[in-house]
């Protein structure tokens, strides 16, 4: 049976980088590390920090996969334009993203914590710097070193042949990069996109999971979700 992200991913302790593009977003793949953390890790703190999401459609999707995040103490919603809008208009940029990394390092006593970042690319469309959000990106990266947690950041890939400074910054941080992307052979109603897994600079494990784009995990979105199968065939299972 094919699915993705595998529990041991959702669990790993580092920097998980997902990158999209337009036609093959990772809405998805970010719903189901939400949703797999908190049905197999049930004592593990989940926080959303989102910049592209509202809560009602977080908590819409949730209902499907048959979880109530309205009633889970263990979930936590935090929207990042709201925190920035709170600082004073003449606040420098790294002080209006500095209580974001105060308000997540309340939890940092509490255990592991899944944290994801959704998404990095729309702060810099806000007029923060490249340098700033490497920065911010960092901080949360520390933050969730020192307790075992795993961060999960999108970043919004604009051109595939040319990666912005942002990506490679970013990418330097990671252990792990999840490439969502679209079939190179354009759209098809059988195939959403694929999915690859490449080790990061940070990795340190020999024994990492990896997919080459070669043999990347393709996916079809449907109503109930996303259904998975090996690269060249049509037939998955949820």
């Amino acid at each position: 049976m094919q699915s993705f992200p595998p529990s041991d991913l959702v669990s790993y302790a580092g920097f998980v980088l997902v990158t999209d593009q337009l036609p093959a977003p990772a809405d998805f793949l970010l719903h189901r590390f939400l949703h797999v953390r908190l049905k197999e890790m049930k004592q593990s703190n989940c926080i959303f920090l989102s910049m592209s999401e509202d809560l009602g459609r977080i908590k819409a999707v949730a209902s499907k996969a048959v979880l109530n995040l309205g009633q889970n103490p263990n979930f936590m919603f935090i929207d990042i334009a709201k925190c920035i809008e709170a600082e004073e208009p003449s606040a420098s940029n790294c002080s209006r993203l500095r209580p974001i990394v105060d308000l997540l390092s309340s939890f940092a006593s509490k255990g592991q914590n899944l944290v994801i970042l959704d998404d990095i690319a729309s702060l810099e469309w806000l007029g923060f710097s490249s340098l700033e959000l490497f920065r911010f990106a960092r901080a949360l990266n520390t933050l969730c070193s020192k307790t075992g947690s795993t961060l999960v950041i999108r970043h919004h890939i604009m051109n595939a042949a040319e990666p912005d400074t942002l990506f490679q910054l970013v990418l330097q941080l990671c252990s792990y990069h999840v490439e969502v992307r679209p079939l190179a052979s354009g759209r098809s109603g059988a195939v959403s996109g694929e999915i690859c897994l490449h080790p990061g600079p940070g990795m340190d494990d020999p024994n990492h999971r990896s997919i080459p784009r070669t043999t990347a995990l393709q996916y079809r979105l449907t109503d109930g979700g996303a259904i998975f199968f090996n690269k060249g065939t049509s037939e998955g299972v949820l």
